[in-house]
């Protein structure tokens, strides 16, 4: 089969783009001819792009404009489309850079939507308020209300949304990392929905827990991914555990003020701050870690981190939001609390540092699950089947015509 993938960005740096490197090499390693287009635009300035065609991209103050219409996407898709001919074209993210533009190419093509964040519903991709607090509203004059965008950036996004609403039926099918996201999208218009769970790689298990007791974060220091309660959660674990250590991977807008209340909190030797890794040297690093912490605000979509975490053998505590009850199993892979309460992640933190047993038992436990339900077979094999779905019908209609 001939598939084409298609997402804003084609450098190993996200959690999205992995996954659609990782989709394109499980599917030629079962023998598809796949191709990725991405932008050309770089997240990290120390990566590069690994598409197989690319197109102007930006991460400069032009990239509300391109976001919207980007003509060379457009150019470069039409070209791809005449020259490829793909029995499927996946899309995955396409309006942080892409544009809703290259939808009008796609409307005669077997095509599905894999939505990675809440970009379909939300201008900013993550229903959330600038204080925190979940969005109930439809996107629209709330955003510039609620001050979630700039006017000028309202604007321009607006027209985005507008195009989107637009052409959005050249999808035939819209793909959910978690049944909550699809809840969410269908709550607001959204329809056609099924569920495939993100992959993980498989890996070897973990060496056995070793002193000192040590916890790990991976992910974008932004504040909706709640880094600050995970810092002052850990400074009050420390008390009872003096040893523990912190391992912070990631890198973002609030680094400096992360790490200023790590000082202000007593607790900045106990606290490595790793940057930005691969994904496999943070995997050795994470590899002495009795529990990894998933503090977010927001309703992630999924939970890439935490599939992670399980698939090395790693007990999790996660905020109980978005996908994350239907990825930790609570009190059996690791545990569930509220998200934003420090005395709940301090107390879970505790049953895991002063029981190594606990956490050892747990993260064997999760890495069953992970190779059970998360692994990336499964989802290629997932996606495998719904694309032969979308070839047969587009075959079958495209028969009928002929006949009448």
């Amino acid at each position: 089969m001939k598939i084409l993938l298609i997402n804003d960005y084609g450098t190993a740096t996200g959690g999205a783009e992995l996954q659609m490197l990782g989709l394109r090499q499980n599917l030629r390693d079962r023998g598809h001819d796949v191709r990725l287009f991405s932008s050309r635009a770089m997240q990290v300035a120390s990566s590069y792009c690994l598409s197989d065609y690319s197109c102007f991209g930006t991460t400069t103050r032009l990239q509300v404009l391109s976001q919207t219409v980007n003509f060379s996407a457009y150019l470069k898709l039409r070209q791809i489309l005449h020259e490829f001919r793909p029995d499927v074209v996946h899309v995955r993210m396409f309006m942080w850079q892409l544009s809703p533009l290259i939808l009008t190419l796609l409307k005669d093509v077997p095509c599905l939507y894999q939505t990675a964040v809440y970009k379909a519903i939300c201008p900013v991709g993550t229903k959330l308020l600038p204080d925190g607090r979940p969005c109930k509203a439809t996107a629209g004059i709330a955003c510039l209300r609620d001050r979630c965008l700039t006017p000028q950036s309202w604007a321009v996004l607006m027209v985005q949304r507008q195009l989107w609403q637009r052409w959005r039926s050249a999808f035939d099918l819209v793909v959910a990392l978690s049944y909550g996201m699809k809840a969410q999208l269908e709550a607001e218009g959204i329809g056609a929905i099924e569920v495939v769970h993100n992959g993980v790689p498989v890996r070897p298990m973990r060496p056995p827990l070793a002193n000192p007791p040590t916890v790990a974060f991976a992910g974008r220091l932004v504040s909706e991914k709640g880094v600050d309660v995970l810092l002052r959660a850990f400074a009050r674990a420390k008390a009872q555990a003096p040893k523990a250590q912190l391992l912070v991977a990631g890198r973002g807008s609030e680094e400096d003020a992360l790490r200023a209340l790590a000082a202000e909190l007593g607790i900045a030797t106990d606290v490595t701050w790793l940057g930005h890794l691969p994904r496999s040297e943070m995997e050795k690093h994470f590899d002495s870690a009795w529990v990894q912490v998933v503090p977010s605000l927001w309703s992630e979509p999924f939970g890439n981190v935490t599939t992670e975490a399980m698939m090395r053998g790693t007990s999790v505590i996660a905020s109980a939001v978005g996908a994350q009850p239907e990825i930790v199993v609570d009190g059996i892979t690791g545990f569930l609390v509220p998200p934003l309460d420090v005395d709940a992640l301090t107390a879970a933190l505790l049953r895991l540092l002063l029981n190594a047993s606990l956490a050892e038992q747990m993260g064997r436990v999760g890495r069953q699950y992970a190779l059970t339900y998360f692994s990336e077979d499964r989802c290629t094999e997932r996606f495998l089947e719904i694309y032969q779905r979308l070839r047969a019908s587009a075959v079958s209609v495209s028969s009928s015509r002929n006949r009448s």
